[in-house]
């Protein structure tokens, strides 16, 4: 079943560098936030890292920094990026083992009401946050499904939120659309696992953000997580995840 609070009780994983070596991974909305500090660090442990992004100097800046990195502009929100996106990727990496997918969007900014939303803000929140996962992971599903096949333990995570779960006042176009999201996941997962995909919902809590920032502009931020923080609570549960399904299938990846 997928999971969706990232527990303490799963922060402790084995090494991430022969957990992630040679582990082809994607993640979108991978320049800032906690995309761009869980690309970094999985690059530092080894894995063959893309980030997806709608802003291409922000790519360029990244992968300045991080050579390794592979970078592709497009925007998960748009339907007709999706395949040049895939394309990309999959170019650049040979095939996905991983897909990690944080891109996000609030929906209107200022956060405001349901009844003051505008239906074209309900829209791109679900476009960003549902509906990009679900064509990315789609068009991903024979490169997973190849991934399975040679025992490489895939799997899709899709960061969600405790706003898919509490119904918090002015949070409706984001939380409605992680809330899909969330149950899309556990879905999937039932339907995927029978061909060795797993698919998890993980909320990674309340970050320092640029996303945050836009959300709640006067928040203290000493209350925040770094991204980085987030970060390796969330690979960690990945990596420990990973481990157990490598052990369990003992010639995988040699």
């Amino acid at each position: 079943m997928a999971k969706h609070k990232v527990e303490a009780s799963e922060k402790t994983a084995a090494d991430p560098t022969s957990v992630w070596n040679d582990r082809r991974v994607v993640i979108t909305g991978g320049t800032s936030g906690l995309g761009k500090a869980m690309a970094v660090s999985l690059h530092d442990s080894g894995a063959k890292v893309a980030i997806v992004a709608r802003n291409r100097a922000h790519i360029e800046d990244l992968v300045r920094e991080t050579p390794a990195l592979h970078g592709v502009a497009g925007d998960v929100s748009s339907k007709g990026d999706i395949y040049p996106i895939t394309i990309q990727l999959l170019g650049a990496l040979g095939g996905v083992d991983v897909l990690i997918n944080n891109a996000s969007a609030l929906g209107p900014v200022p956060l405001v009401p349901l009844a003051d939303t505008n239906c074209e803000d309900l829209e791109l929140a679900l476009q960003t946050n549902l509906l990009g996962p679900f064509r990315l992971t789609k068009a991903l599903l024979g490169s997973l499904a190849a991934s399975a096949r040679e025992g490489r333990s895939p799997l899709v995570l899709n960061i969600s939120s405790d706003a898919a779960i509490n119904p918090y006042p002015k949070w409706g176009a984001y939380g409605a659309s992680k809330a899909a999201l969330h149950h899309l996941s556990q879905i999937w997962d039932q339907e995927l696992s029978l061909q060795g995909i797993r698919v998890l919902s993980l909320d990674p809590g309340d970050m320092d953000t640029p996303l945050h920032t836009l959300a709640v502009p006067d928040a203290d931020r000493s209350t925040l997580k770094s991204p980085a923080t987030s970060a390796r609570e969330v690979l960690a549960t990945l990596q420990n995840l990973l481990v157990t399904t490598d052990n369990a299938q003992p010639e995988a990846r040699q």
